[in-house]
């Protein structure tokens, strides 16, 4: 036992001090920082992946605590985005949760951590950076349309639809966000795991993406949605307008994917080369109704069966 809580503080030291190096390099090296910003939170994900939630938290919290020391208050904020992350990876690791779970986990954990920062930052500092983004844009596109005018080429209505698209991108930024949140989860989560592969770590991996399939509520939700937009009138910028018009646009993405999948899934089937695989994914972004189609009638009726008898035949 003794030799035990020995290794872990060792270990647990030593992941201190390489997270430590990281986020130093991350915050202070310019171009080099491009790279090691994708590592820093290795070490914790390497330490909770071999020792017990109670001294993984630990650890975590003492490497954020660390960041003062090496960028003040203005390097916390970046461990705290990567420290966390770290430790959800390497615990799902040492229970051995699925890499969909460990998705999951991961872009809610940013979620919450980014979440509290935005609060933070609102109530201390008095900023709020949704607010100055909108200023920011309002500001460039009265610019542009004054030069426009200056030149007699401003567009008919040109400030009327300008302020309707900004009002539409305010509204749907928490949806924006969140899809965000999730995409550089997976993003950082496939870059650490082969890495902690290396490192000897038995990692999960994901099931074929042309065998993704949804939880047909997904569906359910999304005609829901649709139903009650098409018939109940919604004020904009209140509370209702705005949940709905995220549900619509996550869901849209959600079923957006099942289509590519589906797209996937049916060269795979028909046999045809991976070059037609990328190049039937890069078209389905420009045709993106057609593919939100697919995945609807792919999650909504059997379709792989059929592509599936029909080529057995």
């Amino acid at each position: 036992m003794p030799n035990e809580q020995t290794k872990q503080l060792t270990f647990g030291a030593m992941m201190i001090a390489l997270f430590s190096i990281l986020l130093a390099v991350s915050f202070y090296v310019p171009v080099i920082n491009l790279i090691t910003s994708f590592f820093i939170a290795l070490p914790i994900a390497w330490y909770s992946a071999k020792f017990n939630r109670k001294a993984s938290i630990f650890v975590t919290v003492v490497s954020i605590g660390m960041s003062f020391f090496i960028g003040g208050l203005l390097a916390i904020p970046l461990a705290m985005v990567h420290a966390p992350l770290g430790f959800i990876i390497g615990d799902n690791i040492r229970t051995k949760r699925s890499k969909l779970f460990m998705l999951l986990s991961t872009g809610i954990v940013l979620l919450i951590s980014m979440a509290i920062q935005y609060v933070i930052t609102v109530l201390l500092f008095e900023f709020n950076p949704v607010e100055e983004l909108m200023t920011i844009a309002t500001e460039y596109y009265d610019q542009l349309g004054a030069m426009m005018e200056s030149f007699n080429a401003l567009p008919e209505n040109y400030y009327k639809q300008v302020a309707e698209a900004l009002f539409m991108f305010e509204t749907i930024m928490p949806s924006l966000l969140i899809v965000s949140i999730f995409i550089f989860a997976l993003i950082f989560i496939n870059i650490l795991l082969p890495v902690l592969k290396k490192l000897g770590l038995e990692v999960p991996k994901f099931p074929s993406y042309q065998n993704m399939r949804l939880p047909k509520s997904v569906l359910w939700y999304y005609m829901i949605v649709l139903v009650v937009t098409l018939l109940v009138e919604m004020d904009q910028g209140t509370f209702s307008f705005m949940v709905f018009a995220n549900a619509a646009l996550v869901l849209r993405f959600l079923l957006f994917l099942q289509g590519i999948s589906f797209i996937h899934f049916y060269i795979h089937e028909q046999g045809w080369p991976k070059w037609v695989v990328v190049i039937a994914t890069l078209l389905a972004f420009p045709l993106q109704s057609v593919t939100l189609l697919l995945g609807i009638v792919d999650l909504g009726f059997n379709i792989r069966s059929f592509v599936k008898n029909k080529n057995n035949k």
